[in-house]
């Protein structure tokens, strides 16, 4: 039994890594690609305004994203319904329908590489820029909510979810989590800015993640607990690049470092020593931190926590009403 385990675990791992390692060489690539373009862009405009979009969009530019958007979504949507109609069993290894996605996803990313090149722009041109950050900050929401029962809300803490609106998120979180992955993908041209490689390279592993459906490395808990994480680097590194050292980019380190102390390493069998450690270089950095930045400003630390935990009563709420309405429909 031991060493099926162990073959299990070794299995998981190398799937994980070759996810990794092609993250990595899809956004060199989309750097290599980047130094191609050249675009004259407006000037900016401010934190609501999106930079890299065409001054003067047409007809083609436009169908260009929203059409290869609407191809890789249909595909995707497709084989998750594929894969919980007819697989439904988890294996270490790939199932055919892993490889298919696998493929799919990689000549969607080939596809808006060709999209950018020639057209440029992205989804960008006709939906707000909140629209993107929103569709990453709902999908971490439902992971907080489907996740409530296993590791608690907050420090271990249960909230009062019912069993059917967990297994509503769960049943369907993947058509969720898939939208807001690609959603999110063709928003931006495959452009070679710092920030654009950081989040494209998140994006790729996201892609990993959906297309390993039905296979124990999509439920590897340390596997998921990192894609959770990266949002906080992710945010962080924008914000300086964007900002300065002197803009909100605490409020995103410590705001989304703040949800994994609270929630997200109770769910990965850490000892209690090693929590009371992190949670305690937490608090000492966020006060070294503010002791410089002003301690006036501290309440950033909570931002981002408060509003994903309310966002969480309230799709619970939302998913509750929905089930109810629904059995009172068929009855």
């Amino acid at each position: 039994m031991l060493s099926v385990l162990n073959d299990a675990k070794r299995s998981t791992s190398a799937v994980l890594l070759w996810g990794v390692a092609a993250s990595a060489l899809l956004t060199g690539l989309v750097w290599v690609l980047g130094q191609r373009l050249s675009v004259s862009l407006l000037p900016d405009q401010g934190a609501s305004w999106y930079y890299w979009k065409l001054p003067d969009p047409t007809f083609w530019t436009r169908a260009s994203a929203w059409v290869g958007y609407a191809a890789h979504q249909l595909v995707s949507w497709g084989l998750i319904y594929h894969g919980q109609k007819y697989v439904r069993r988890y294996t270490t290894g790939l199932h055919r329908l892993n490889v298919v996605a696998l493929a799919a996803n990689a000549g969607f990313i080939g596809l808006h590489a060709l999209q950018t090149q020639v057209f440029y722009d992205g989804l960008a041109q006709d939906v707000s820029i909140f629209s993107s950050q929103g569709s990453v900050v709902l999908l971490l929401v439902v992971v907080l909510l489907m996740e409530n029962r296993r590791r608690g809300l907050v420090l271990t803490w249960s909230a009062p979810i019912s069993a059917q609106v967990v297994a509503f998120a769960r049943r369907y979180h993947g058509y969720l989590f898939s939208w807001a992955a690609i959603y999110t993908f063709w928003y931006h041209p495959m452009e070679s800015t710092s920030g654009h490689l950081i989040g494209f390279f998140y994006m790729f592993l996201l892609l990993v993640q959906s297309s390993l459906m039905f296979t124990t490395a999509h439920t590897n808990r340390w596997w998921t607990l990192t894609l959770e994480l990266l949002v906080a680097v992710h945010g962080t590194l924008v914000a300086v690049m964007n900002s300065g050292p002197n803009g909100v980019w605490p409020m995103f380190l410590f705001g989304f470092v703040a949800i994994f102390v609270l929630t997200q390493m109770h769910g990965v069998g850490l000892s209690t020593t090693a929590r009371w450690w992190i949670g305690g270089a937490f608090v000492a950095a966020a006060l070294a931190v503010y002791s410089w930045r002003g301690f006036g400003r501290i309440d950033e630390v909570v931002r981002i926590p408060l509003i994903e935990y309310l966002l969480v009563a309230v799709l619970a709420l939302l998913i509750w009403a929905g089930v109810r309405i629904a059995n009172l429909v068929r009855s």
